[in-house]
């Protein structure tokens, strides 16, 4: 039979004195404040559709105006026969390969005010809209110490 000895309840207590020691020396220190970056993208889905498939493939041309400027910004895509309508965003990036820009090659951006879009198919309108942009702004939580 065993017998406990104050020998080992002496190394069981430091050894649990020793626990509670690292945890207090390795818990997290209390939140500092932190700071949050904050991104904020606007764009319009527009699109166009053949609704019985009866042209096959066209060339849908985009024609979006800013009516605050009189900037004119243009996308062309080709839909293909048997997919009927496309989608496409505006503003898009320039660093795709097809994207809404003025003639001289300005792309788009969301600057804010009223836009009227149409789509043209055969050098005439088919469908058209209103959208707009309006002033974004950003709202940034300070996470500190109270």
């Amino acid at each position: 039979m065993r017998v406990s000895t104050p020998v080992l309840s002496l190394r069981r207590l430091l050894q649990a004195a020793g626990l509670v020691l690292a945890l207090v020396v390795f818990s997290p220190k209390q939140a500092q404040a932190q700071t949050w970056l904050v991104s904020t993208d606007a764009y319009v889905k527009i699109g166009v559709m053949d609704k019985f498939g009866q042209l096959g493939g066209y060339t849908a041309k985009f024609v979006v105006i800013h009516q605050d400027t009189g900037k004119e910004y243009t996308l062309v895509k080709q839909v293909a026969k048997g997919q009927n309508g496309i989608d496409v965003i505006f503003p898009s990036e320039a660093s795709e390969a097809e994207y809404f820009k003025t003639e001289r090659g300005e792309s788009g951006k969301a600057t804010p005010g009223r836009y009227t879009w149409e789509c043209q198919v055969g050098g005439k309108k088919v469908v058209g809209g209103r959208f707009g942009f309006s002033e974004v702004a950003n709202d940034v939580t300070l996470v500190g110490k109270k």
